[in-house]
């Protein structure tokens, strides 16, 4: 099955709205600057006879930017905030020098058609950024502000996310093919660089999975085409809070896949797990202006789930005690809209706050016990396969046997 990327390249008027969008940011700042030198003589004059602390009078720059933090809960919109100069703080210099080391990096790349990335930018003036993180934080800032998507702008995050599959190829712009495997993870290119996939007919899930951890051991296993798994899989991990690379490719398969393929997703039973499960189905709060694009509505969740672990034969007690940041990140997730808060997982968080326990993926990495499995929705094992040597050994590829069993009947049986 082949399918065709939209096309990421930006035409000529594209590329004219987008400079003149950056171009205009600059000449705000300027135009603000020059006021301030030519009215700056008088203002000292007149606050001449003021204490030497009164700063009311002088003449300052505000710089309006969409502060992502905060958001209408009627048009959905991000709130303002406002960069000042001068300021009393230090710091206040060093930000406008930032922010605009920024902009000149992605109108170079937007005029020069050469893509940037975060990494590139930060490296460019080390001494000034200091920290990776602020340039990641400015790029999205000011995509937010102008209304554009960061491709817009001609930047790239660095991917870190890998998929594991021979069911996949990812044809690139340039010639390349990268082509999965099932013994091998193969880096997921940036969304940018896709030109088409290719996916064999005979795929029959996707489990994305939260940890790059659990993924190695999913494919040290061969899960992706293992025997005891209901037909080929896909393993996809953006190595916790997924990149954008990977949620592209989560949101293409998403969209072109048929809906007998169920995509599901292997999170730890605690908030920061559904955290992450929430970003890839409805997306980032921080992002919000590229959640169209990137949001995979199909993505179902397919545990870890606390309250199962019994019927799997694991203790209450082998759980971890949940910690304070847990508790705060579940009383803040449970008062989120229904919209992007399914009564399964409010359900799931208030149990985890009952108990006092969260579960992580890593304990079924132990030996549990190999009696029958029984948990809802799905049938009891065989004793003969239940009792099976390999299930024994490994515990997750038996938890995988009866979920996506269930979760691939459960697609064909709607479809």
């Amino acid at each position: 099955m082949m399918v065709a990327e939209d096309p990421n390249a930006l035409s000529n008027s594209d590329e004219l709205d987008v400079t003149l969008e950056l171009e205009e940011l600059a000449i705000d700042f300027i135009t603000q600057l020059c006021r301030s030198t030519n009215t700056s003589k008088n203002v000292v004059d007149a606050t001449s006879s003021e204490s030497e602390g009164s700063s009311s009078n002088k003449p300052s720059i505000r710089l309006e930017m969409a502060d992502r933090t905060k958001t209408s809960p009627v048009t959905g919109s991000y709130g303002s905030r406002f960069i000042t100069f001068p300021k009393r703080s230090s710091t206040a210099s060093v930000k406008l020098a930032q922010l605009f080391k920024v902009v000149d990096s992605m109108h170079e790349a937007v005029i020069e058609r050469v893509p940037v990335t975060k990494r590139d930018i930060y490296y460019r003036d080390v001494p000034l950024f200091k920290d990776q993180r602020i340039v990641d934080t400015i790029v999205d800032d000011v995509a937010a502000s102008l209304k554009l998507e960061r491709s817009d702008l001609n930047v790239r995050a660095t991917s870190k996310g890998i998929f594991c599959g021979s069911t996949l190829s990812i044809y690139l712009s340039s010639g390349e093919i990268v082509c999965g495997s099932d013994s091998e993870a193969s880096l997921i290119p940036v969304g940018e660089e896709v030109n088409t996939f290719n996916v064999d007919e005979d795929l029959a899930w996707i489990l994305i999975v939260e940890k790059d951890a659990v993924f190695q051991t999913l494919r040290h296993l061969n899960a992706s085409n293992h025997p005891l798994l209901p037909g080929r899989g896909l393993l996809i991990t953006g190595k916790g809070y997924p990149d954008m690379a990977t949620r592209h490719l989560v949101k293409s398969l998403s969209d072109s896949l048929p809906e007998t393929i169920p995509i599901m997703a292997l999170v730890d039973g605690d908030p920061y797990g559904l955290d992450i499960l929430s970003v890839y189905k409805y997306g980032s709060s921080r992002l919000r202006h590229e959640n169209k694009k990137l949001a995979a509505r199909r993505v179902e969740w397919m545990g870890l789930l606390s309250s199962e672990l019994a019927g799997f034969g694991i203790d209450k007690d082998a759980l971890i005690p949940i910690s304070q940041h847990d508790e705060k990140k579940a009383l803040s997730m449970i008062q989120r809209s229904q919209d992007v808060m399914p009564a399964k997982w409010r359900k799931e968080l208030v149990h985890m706050l009952h108990t006092r326990r969260k579960a992580e993926i890593e304990i079924l990495s132990s030996p549990v016990s190999s009696t029958p499995v029984s948990s809802r929705g799905c049938a009891l094992l065989p004793s003969s396969v239940a009792e099976d040597d390999t299930f024994r050994r490994a515990p997750l590829l038996k938890y995988l046997h009866i979920k996506v069993t269930q979760f691939v009947n459960s697609a064909r049986k709607h479809s």
